[in-house]
Parts: structure tokens; C-alpha cells; sequence
């Protein structure tokens, strides 16, 4: 295992390891001074579900549009042709196009965050599975990027909308916010995030459902939660 650095072990003093902190507020206020990187460092939070991601009932995916973004500037493609080309465009989105834009992406350029598509563009769009798909950047109707309104998508994907998988060890990570954001900003987020969770919990799931929650940012210790907070 490799050794820790002198600012990681300075920070992990700051955290009572033992504790799950009911106080959200006051885990953000930790997880903001336990970060030591020089440039604005993401703030990220892991949920472990009681869930086997192994069974098709118990697949958690969604999205969720936080109420203050996360920070970042993101870049949009969509796959679009005749007026939802023009709606696309008009709505913000960075690059647009159809049999064109599959042929470029299918050379390599792949210089975007996020992908939406129009219902009719997904048989061409389904060529590129194998780029996009393992970049999590394959549109899908589930998380609302396969859709006939594309400048809601747009709008919301630029404003700070998040879209989460739950893992083969059924932990689902996603990003809530910067450490420059205020704490009770971050919370809302975090709340938004959770209200998500709770409202996918699959009906076949017995015991609990959220099982654990670390709140960290970039290279950072985690901060645990009491479940209960949610």
C-alpha cells in the first residue's frame, strides 16, 4: 500500500474516523478544510445501497438536476437533424449534427461531457456503443438524454445535471459541487441527490436500503454519514 503524504495524514486528523456524522452541514465544513489540492477540488459522494446490481430489478440508474450545478462547464453534443438541429443549437448546445457527427466521433474526436439524441438518431447513434458507451457517454432514455425535447436536456445538463449507475459493489458515486461552493449550497445538492436515491429504491429490496454514505473531495479522507440524515 503505498504511503500517505504529509498534507493527507494532517488532514485525517481533522476527522473523528469512528463518528457517522448527523450534522450535514458540519460534514461539508470537514470536508472543505480536509481538502489540501491547490486548484477548486470536486466534492463527491459514495452510497452504498443494499441492493445486488447483479439482478436486473435491482439496477439503480438515474439523474438528478442539482439546484447549483457542480461547478463545471459542460460541453454538449447532441445528434439531431432537421428542426430539433436548429432547437438544439438554439438552446446552447456546443456541437450538433447527425450522420456527420457520428463520422467524427467515430474517428476518434470524443472532446464533450455529455451526449443527448433525438428518439430517430439512436439506429446511427448505436454505432458508436463501443466509443461511448464505456466513456459513460452513450445517450439512454432512462437518464432522459434519449429524448424529443432536447433543449430541456440541454438546459438542464448545462445548469448542473448529474447521472448516476450504482457499480457492480453496489456503491454509486457522483459528484455534488466544488469546495468552493458555501456548505449549505453543497448540502442542497447532496438532499437533491438523495431525494433521487430514495425515490428509485427498487421494491424488491429487503433490509436497507442506504446502507453507508462518505462525502470526500478530490484527494481527500471521506467524511461517513448517518444514514439516518436522509
Amino acid at each position: 500500500m503505498p504511503s500517505r503524504g504529509k498534507k493527507y495524514i494532517e488532514s485525517i486528523k481533522l476527522v473523528d474516523r469512528q463518528k457517522r456524522y448527523d450534522n450535514i452541514q458540519e460534514a461539508m465544513e470537514l470536508v472543505k478544510k480536509m481538502t489540501t489540492t491547490k486548484f477548486d477540488a470536486s466534492v463527491d459522494v459514495a452510497v452504498r445501497l443494499g441492493v445486488d446490481p447483479r439482478h436486473a430489478d435491482q439496477m439503480v440508474r438515474g439523474a438528478v438536476v442539482l439546484p447549483h450545478g457542480i461547478g463545471k462547464t459542460v460541453r454538449v453534443v447532441v445528434f439531431a437533424a432537421g428542426e430539433k438541429e436548429k432547437e438544439a443549437r438554439e438552446a446552447g448546445a456546443d456541437f450538433v449534427g447527425a450522420d456527420d457527427l457520428v463520422q467524427k466521433i467515430s474517428e476518434g474526436w470524443l472532446d464533450f461531457d455529455k451526449a443527448i439524441a433525438t428518439p430517430d438518431m439512436m439506429g446511427k447513434v448505436g454505432r458508436l456503443g463501443r466509443v461511448l458507451g464505456p466513456r459513460g457517454l452513450m445517450p439512454n432514455p432512462k437518464v432522459g438524454t434519449v429524448t424529443t425535447d432536447v433543449a430541456r436536456a440541454i438546459r438542464e445538463t448545462k445548469a448542473g445535471r448529474v447521472e448516476f449507475r450504482v457499480e457492480r459493489a453496489g456503491i454509486i458515486h457522483a459528484p455534488i459541487g466544488r469546495v468552493s461552493f458555501d456548505s449549505d449550497k453543497l448540502a442542497e445538492n447532496f438532499q437533491a441527490l438523495m431525494e433521487v436515491l430514495l425515490k428509485l429504491r427498487p421494491s424488491t429490496v429487503k433490509g436497507a436500503y442506504i446502507r453507508s454514505i462518505t462525502l470526500s473531495s478530490t484527494m481527500s479522507p471521506g467524511v461517513k454519514l448517518d444514514t439516518s440524515i436522509v
